[in-house]
């Protein structure tokens, strides 16, 4: 008999569950980073909705938004607006306000929203509500852009735009973290969600790429393209995703391969009384018994775990107030508000803060703001690493927060040094600032859903994870309350105080928490 061919050998030494649970991973991964590719064009797009006059701002030195070759362009080459400060409304003296409430429309609607999705996402099948999310933020994304195409000037048009594309956006996160967390356990949850988080940096960069692509000729094109890429992605998603993997008949957790065992509308997982005798006290919530539908344990003594075919139908989704009572989710809900605030301030603002320090034009401004999410990917990577190694999250991500803390003061300072020292600033700053803001948002929302309080009740995911995620979103807020013109002065420095007074603060709640419970 021939030898099998190396490639061969290579597949067939992967399990079938295995197989499934690389592609769940691949495709959540896809599926969010193409949301967050949609959201980066409006702060691509801003130098160039008002791009041809000196602004003054408050007590600060003016400075234009495109370098001076692209700033003595003929006023015959500019779009037919009837100005030669960019585009209207937003060429006026009000144009700060008038691009910060786009960024307010956004994020209040994102964070009212999440807070509704998750409930709403526990409730309806996940593929369904993703799919819809996607399609839907892919339409609105893409109609902002057709502003440009059928030259619309109503401040309003945008504003309803950007409120209703922030509400269907709030489907993706509660959606994809509730279907990474049932087909991964906790083993190495921190590493593995750390490595999967990186679709928000990988989504930041293809989204700035992208958008950086055609905003000095067509604009439009920075949110059209986009919104076409998210919609495509949520037929795929409707198309390949796999809810949970009792769906294709696979283990629910990675970590064990007992023989499974089909019989009638359940499936039996025969456990060794001995084992479970001695693991009792530290199974994986995902792997002990379910409540019932009259709210007792299951009643089996051979210690069975009962699993219905149905999906879980008879498990009632837990109450708001109840993921409140979980512990750890209001902790981690007010950390995730402070390191929020400074990833979306980053966000929205950087490529116009890098403009104005650099003096770079639109377009190169925003591919050097992608370095910050490039050191968001080992940043989420690291944090998932030290937190499995040392079994607390909450340590690690305080740890983060306190090294952000100077890291962010002195960001102002050291990056008008020149731009070496702006691409150093921007992969530390990255990296500290997402380590803890992805550790949360991943690891620590799928530990607090599946936290033993529940008894396996893995219908709290999405619920908790939208709590912890919309909490995140108000720190979104307050930090464009704080920092009206964040682009100019010293926002990076004002941000550290904030992210300093928090530390101060919250370490150690946060640390009490991990030594009260082991598990973090």
């Amino acid at each position: 008999m021939a030898p099998l061919p190396p490639g061969i050998r290579f597949i067939v030494s992967f399990s079938r569950d295995q197989w499934y649970r690389a592609f769940i991973f691949i495709l959540t991964f896809l599926l969010y980073a193409s949301f967050h590719l949609s959201r980066k064009p409006i702060s691509i797009v801003k130098g160039e909705l008002h791009s041809y006059c000196t602004a003054s701002y408050e007590g600060e030195v003016g400075f234009h938004s495109q370098s001076p070759k692209a700033g003595d362009a003929p006023a015959q080459q500019l779009p037919d607006n009837g100005t030669d400060c960019g585009w209207a409304p937003f060429d006026q003296d009000n144009f700060q306000q008038l691009l910060g409430a786009l960024d307010y429309s956004f994020l209040c609607a994102y964070a009212v929203g999440m807070y509704l999705s998750g409930i709403i996402g526990e409730r309806l099948p996940i593929r369904y509500y993703l799919t819809f999310g996607m399609v839907a933020s892919g339409a609105f994304t893409a109609l902002f852009g057709v502003g440009y195409f059928y030259n619309i000037h109503s401040f309003g048009f945008y504003v309803v735009t950007q409120i209703v594309n922030g509400l269907v956006q709030t489907t993706g996160w509660p959606s994809v973290v509730t279907c990474l967390g049932n087909w991964f356990g906790k083993g190495r949850r921190g590493l593995i969600m750390g490595v999967w988080n990186s679709h928000t940096s990988v989504g930041n960069i293809l989204g700035s790429l992208i958008a950086g692509y055609w905003v000095s000729t067509c604009w439009g094109l920075s949110f059209v393209v986009p919104g076409a890429i998210v919609a495509a992605m949520g037929i795929v998603c409707f198309l390949f995703l796999i809810e949970h993997p009792k769906d294709v008949a696979c283990s629910s957790s990675p970590a064990t391969h007992p023989k499974s065992y089909e019989n009638g509308t359940h499936r039996f997982w025969p456990q060794k009384q001995a084992l479970t005798e001695e693991r009792s006290k530290s199974l994986d919530p995902e792997m002990q018994c379910l409540l019932l539908s009259d709210g007792k344990r299951s009643g089996h003594q051979n210690h069975m775990v009962v699993l219905p075919a149905d999906g879980g139908g008879g498990i009632a989704a837990i109450s708001f107030v109840g993921a409140l009572k979980i512990p750890g989710v209001i902790e981690f809900s007010l950390c995730l508000l402070f390191a929020k605030l400074v990833s979306y301030t980053f966000l929205f603002w950087l490529p116009l803060y890098i403009t104005n320090v650099d003096h770079l034009d639109v377009k190169k401004a925003g591919e050097l703001s992608t370095l910050f999410d490039v050191g968001g990917i080992f940043g989420g990577i690291l944090a998932g690493v030290i937190s499995d190694r040392l079994e607390k999250r909450a340590s690690t991500c305080g740890l983060m927060l306190l090294l952000a803390a100077p890291t962010l003061y002195v960001f102002s300072a050291i990056s008008k040094m020149g731009l070496e020292a702006t691409i150093a600033m921007l992969l530390l700053s990255g990296a500290l600032v997402s380590g803890p803001y992805a550790l949360i948002t991943t690891a620590v929302s799928a530990d607090l859903g599946t936290h033993k309080s529940l008894k396996g009740n893995s219908h709290a995911l999405a619920t908790v994870t939208a709590i912890i995620d919309g909490t995140g979103s108000v720190g979104e807020l307050v930090g464009l309350v704080a920092h009206k013109t964040p682009s100019v002065t010293s926002p990076v420095k004002d941000l550290g105080e904030n992210a300093a007074a928090y530390s101060r603060g919250k370490k150690e709640q946060l640390t009490a928490l991990s030594w009260a419970d082991g598990s973090w």
